[in-house]
C-alpha cells in the first residue's frame, strides 16, 4: 500500500470553558496546501473546520468528527507563530523557544525508538492506526511551547491559551496537553488506494 506524506505545522492549545483546537497548516500534501481546524467543545464534541469539500473529504477519511463545517477558512503559520481566521473562530498562538530535532528519521525509528520517547516526555504518540484503519507516523523536526494568544469564537473572547482540560478524542494520538507549535512530517497509509 502506498504511503503519502503530508508537511507542515500542528498547533494546538486549549481555552477558557474547555475550548480545545488543534489547527493543521499544510505546505505539502497530495491536495495540495490546506489548513484545517479540529474543535472539541466542552460538551465533548468534535467539529472539523475546513475550507472546502475537499479538505474535509480528506481528513475525515482519517479522523472522527461529530460534525463538519465548510466555510472561508484561512490558516497561517511559520512554526513560530499561527493564525485562523473564519467560520466563527479568530485564533493567534506565539511561539516561544524552538527545540529542533535536525536530522530526518526513518519510519520504522519513528514506531520503535521515538514513540516510548515521546509519550514519556510529551504525552503524545508518533505512531499508530486510525479507527478508519489509516496508519500514520508523525515525524516531528521542531516544536515551541507557546507563550501567549487569544481567541475569539463567536464573538466571544475565550482568553489565554491554557492546557487542554480533555482529549479531543478524534484519532489515537492528541496533541501535548501543553500548548505547543509543532513543524512536522506526517506519513500516511491508507489500508485501500485512495
Amino acid at each position: 500500500m502506498q504511503i503519502i506524506r503530508i508537511k507542515g505545522v500542528i498547533s494546538s492549545a486549549g481555552f477558557a470553558q474547555g475550548n480545545r483546537f488543534v489547527v493543521g497548516h499544510w505546505d505539502h500534501s497530495p491536495i495540495g496546501p490546506f489548513g484545517d481546524v479540529m474543535w472539541g467543545t466542552p460538551d465533548g464534541r468534535r467539529i472539523l473546520l475546513a475550507g472546502n469539500q475537499n479538505v474535509a473529504d480528506f481528513v475525515t477519511s482519517i479522523y472522527n468528527f461529530d460534525d463538519v463545517r465548510i466555510g472561508k477558512l484561512k490558516t497561517e503559520s511559520d512554526g513560530r507563530e499561527t493564525s485562523v481566521d473564519g467560520l466563527g473562530l479568530n485564533l493567534h498562538l506565539f511561539g516561544g523557544v524552538s527545540r529542533v530535532i535536525p536530522f530526518p528519521r526513518p519510519l520504522w525509528f519513528t514506531k520503535s525508538v521515538e514513540r516510548p520517547l515521546a509519550k514519556s516526555l510529551m504525552g503524545v504518540e508518533t505512531f499508530g492506526t486510525s479507527s478508519r484503519g489509516v496508519s500514520e507516523w508523525y515525524q516531528a523536526r521542531k516544536w515551541r511551547w507557546v507563550k501567549s494568544g487569544t481567541a475569539v469564537l463567536d464573538g466571544n473572547n475565550l482568553g489565554e491559551p491554557s492546557n487542554f482540560s480533555q482529549p479531543i478524542e478524534v484519532g489515537f494520538s492528541e496533541p501535548p496537553t501543553k500548548p505547543a507549535i509543532v513543524s512536522l512530517q506526517v506519513a500516511i497509509r491508507f489500508p485501500f488506494d485512495n
